[in-house]
Formats: structure tokens, C-alpha cells, sequence
């Protein structure tokens, strides 16, 4: 097994807590590590360590700051492979679906990397007479981000690498499920030259979460996870004054309209369901077939899902890999009973599978449920599992209607060739993500990952412009020079 040890003020630490979580491969059971669920005093530990390095970092010139991510991107690039194969092994997914998030972390390094022109300020000469005002930015401090194990690389650098570029020193505390990825990683780091206490790692589960929301030093607060956490965190956090964004769970529905292109809607709609084994916040879970779409899609979306090769992420052809838990497995079948119990029919079940050689494994196969009623637990809850929920209605604005009545604002996607239909759906749909013709609408790392209604709460988002918003604050300069004080030459 692996020891996980925490990363403080430049040093591997080993964590004065004996409580551990023990960490499986969801495909093997094989046990992987255990990670130490630390407490007060290594989070005390870490907070000091970034605070003490943070006047040191934010007098180092932007220019200079970026060298160490250009550094990293090199270092990432070099071991793109091992971190993959590292994801799939303690998360589950396939490996191609690894590669994928290895590649948005890239993505974002590369676009935290222009720092120099996305922190500048702006001014103005003669706002009265002889007298000038400049707005500039200036990093927060210690900065934090609570991480969930569904993406353990890509979603610490939404957040990361803006925050440092602009001047803050940070502390990663990663899904206590999933250590492995980040402790590579922070040994690239390291690799890096990063000055001491730049970036802290720190492990654990809600005890380490509490004391990086409560500590006085830590000035901003970033979080990926279901939304009742991401309620307590913003709450939490923004009553002891900092600054939050916390993105919370999702009920993506997908409209199929009738003139979609089948084929192309089909696949794309399965790999949005079915990837990552529905772990993503941006999984369909509803699709919604407007009129006589319901005859075609219902087909080859059953036929999509029970032809998906489900196995061990790191083998060739496998198309889906294992939730992460014996107890996300148990959850997700007992939802998929919940939903033909209130009304449901489920078309293909992927309850009780077995996969040879991994029969410990924890497996879930593609499933699909019809006449899901709307106000149906089902309906409402975020499965975060391979399950697709069919719905049906005559008309767009039916659709519309359904997509805007839930409590979740993460995604809504629509599939048409009919652009009027599609700019009405854009227009009028309340979601922060939309999608045309696209399943998993993700921003690219140059845009925010909005979210809206529960799906969201703060007011700066992740990645883009609004990461640079979030990791700096405004000061305003206005000045005045009297001629009388000017020096004769």
C-alpha cells in the first residue's frame, strides 16, 4: 500500500491522526492506501505555513510567478500517462475518460499561465482636475480548495493555478476516496521549485473541512460535491467572512427534439449518461423526447446502453468502469427500485451485474427508466450513477417547462436541427451550462463553469475570468498632485 502523507511548508508529513479511510480500486476491491483522516492541527499547520509564504509570494512579479506553471505543464505532459492510469485506478473510470481529465488540467495550467494580462487593473487621467484613479488587483491570501473524488486531478485546477498565478498561496484538501492522483501531482509540484509553503496538502474528511472553513487565516473557500455540503461550506465559510463558491449537484435534463439526427443524438446521449459511470456533474440523467422523437430515441437509447462494454477501466474496450463505492452501488440500485416502485418501467436494468474476474467490483450497468413522473423521488434526486430517466411531452415549451421547474441549474442540453428551436431553449431555459447538440456541455478553461439555482452557490465561478475575479480584490487608487509640489528641473 501506498502511505499517504500530507504536504506542508515544503515537506512530506507524515498525519498525527491514527483514524484512517481505507482506499479500494472500485474495480478490483484491491486495497489501495489508506488515508489519514487529519484534524485541527495539521490544517493549523498547512494555513501557517501558506500564510507565512504569502507576503514573500505576492511581492514576486506575476511574470516570474507563471515560470512555475510553465514548469508544471512540462512536468504534467511528461507524466500525462502514469497520472491517467492513476485516476482510473483509484476512481474507476476508463482510461480514455482519465486522459480526458488529465487533459483540462493541462488546459487550465495553460490558460492560468497568462496571468500577467488577465490580473491587470485599468485607469483613468483626469477624473477631476489633476486628479488620476487606477483600479488594481491584489491577490486574497490563503486560499482553499475542498475537493470531490469524481474528477481528483481536473477540479483542484479549476482553482489552483489562477489562485497562485495572482499571488495567493494555497491548500489543497483532496476526496479522502481518491489520494492517490494528488499526491503525484503534488510531488510535480515540488519538482517545480515552488517556494515553501506556496501549496499545502492536506488529508481528511469533515473534521479537516471544518477547520479549513472556520481557521481566521484562509481567505477564500472553493468546493466541488453534492449540494447539501455545498450549503453547509458556503454557509459555514461566509459566516466567518470569506469568500466562497461552492458548486453543488445536478439533474440534467436533455431535450430530444423530433428532428434530431438520431444517430449522432443516440451516442452522444449515452456517453453523457453512461461516462465516467454517471459520476460527473454534467451527466444526463432526464432525457425529454418532445412528440414523436419518444418512438426513436426510446429505441436506440435502450440499445446504446445495454451494448455498453462494462469492465475494468484499464483494459482495452471498455466503455464504462465502477462506481465508487459498495455504498454508491447500493444507493443507485435502490434509486432505480425507488423509480419503478412510484410509477416507472425500467427498459434496462443494470442492477446486479457481474463482471468476470472483477466480481467484487462496483458495478452498475447502463440503465434506463420510462415514464418517469415529474414529481417523483427519481425525478428530483441526483443519482450520480448510470441511470437515464425517460420523459415525454408534445411540445418545446412543455419541455422548457419541465427542464425550469427543478431545483438543480447545472446543465440543460438540447438536440435539434431547427435553430429558432434552439435559440428559444438558449433564451429561455435556466441552467448555467447549456448545450446544442452537445451532451456534456463543459466550458472549455478560457470560460466559467456556471452554475445556477441549487447547483450553485456563491457568485464567482470557476476557471476563466471569473477565477481571476474570485482569487484577487480591487483596490482603488485616486490621486492628486498639485503643481506646487512638483519639483523645478
Amino acid at each position: 500500500m501506498e502511505k499517504i502523507l500530507n504536504y506542508i511548508n515544503g515537506e512530506w508529513q507524515a498525519a498525527q491522526s491514527a483514524e484512517t479511510y481505507p482506499v479500494h480500486n472500485p474495480a478490483t476491491a484491491e486495497l489501495l492506501a489508506e488515508t489519514p483522516l487529519c484534524g485541527p492541527m495539521e490544517v493549523d499547520a498547512a494555513a501557517c505555513a501558506a500564510e507565512a509564504a504569502f507576503p514573500a509570494w505576492r511581492r514576486t512579479p506575476v511574470a516570474e510567478r507563471v515560470q512555475y506553471l510553465f514548469k508544471l505543464k512540462h512536468l504534467v505532459e511528461e507524466n500525462f500517462e502514469d497520472l491517467s492510469r492513476t485516476i482510473t485506478i483509484e476512481n474507476g473510470k476508463t482510461l480514455e475518460e482519465a486522459r480526458g481529465e488529465m487533459r483540462r488540467v493541462v488546459e487550465n495550467i495553460e490558460v492560468a499561465a497568462g496571468m500577467p494580462i488577465l490580473m491587470q487593473g485599468y485607469n483613468s487621467e483626469d477624473i477631476a482636475a489633476g486628479i488620476d484613479e487606477t483600479m488594481i488587483r491584489q491577490p486574497l491570501g490563503v486560499c482553499v480548495t475542498i475537493a470531490p473524488f469524481n474528477f481528483p486531478a481536473m477540479i483542484p485546477f479549476w482553482f489552483m493555478p489562477y489562485a497562485i498565478a495572482a499571488g495567493n498561496t494555497y491548500v489543497i484538501k483532496p476526496s479522502e476516496r481518491v489520494p492517490l492522483t494528488m499526491q503525484k501531482i503534488f510531488r510535480l509540484l515540488e519538482q517545480t521549485g515552488l517556494p515553501r509553503g506556496v501549496v499545502n496538502l492536506v488529508n481528511g474528511s469533515k473534521q479537516a473541512v471544518d477547520a479549513l472553513l472556520d481557521h481566521p487565516l484562509v481567505k477564500g473557500v472553493t468546493f466541488v460535491g453534492s449540494t447539501p455540503t455545498a450549503r453547509h461550506i458556503y454557509a459555514r465559510a461566509a459566516q466567518n467572512g470569506k469568500r466562497v463558491q461552492a458548486q453543488g449537484g445536478a439533474k440534467n435534463p436533455i431535450v430530444i427534439m423530433p428532428d434530431a439526427d438520431a444517430e449522432m443524438c443516440t451516442q452522444i446521449v449515452a456517453d453523457s449518461a453512461f461516462g465516467s459511470a454517471g459520476q460527473r456533474c454534467l451527466a444526463a440523467s432526464v432525457a425529454i423526447t418532445v412528440a414523436e422523437a419518444r418512438g426513436w430515441f426510446t429505441e436506440s437509447i435502450c440499445e446504446a446502453a445495454a451494448s455498453r462494454v462494462v469492465g475494468y477501466g484499464l483494459e482495452p474496450g471498455v466503455q464504462m468502469g465502477p462506481v465508487i463505492s459498495p455504498q454508491s452501488r447500493q444507493r443507485i440500485e435502490g434509486l432505480i427500485g425507488k423509480g419503478a416502485s412510484e410509477g416507472g418501467s425500467v427498459l434496462v436494468d443494470g442492477r446486479g451485474a457481474v463482471i468476470p474476474r472483477y466480481e467484487q467490483g462496483n458495478f452498475v450497468r447502463p440503465t434506463v427508466i420510462t415514464e418517469v413522473p415529474p414529481a417523483s423521488e427519481l425525478a428530483r434526486t441526483e443519482v450520480f450513477g448510470p441511470v437515464l430517466g425517460l420523459m415525454h411531452v408534445a411540445s418545446l415549451d412543455e419541455a422548457i417547462a419541465l427542464v425550469n421547474q427543478r431545483a438543480y441549474g447545472n446543465m440543460a442540453c438540447i438536440f435539434t436541427r431547427d435553430g429558432g428551436a434552439a435559440r428559444k431553449f438558449r433564451y429561455e431555459v435556466e441552467a448555467g451550462n447549456v448545450g446544442i447538440n452537445i451532451g456534456v456541455a463543459a466550458p472549455m478553461a478560457f470560460f466559467p463553469f456556471s452554475g445556477w439555482k441549487e447547483s450553485f452557490f456563491g457568485d464567482m465561478h470557476g476557471q476563466g475570468w471569473d477565477a481571476v475575479e474570485f482569487f484577487t480584490q480591487k483596490k482603488v487608487v485616486i490621486e492628486r498632485w498639485p503643481k506646487e509640489w512638483t519639483r523645478k528641473f
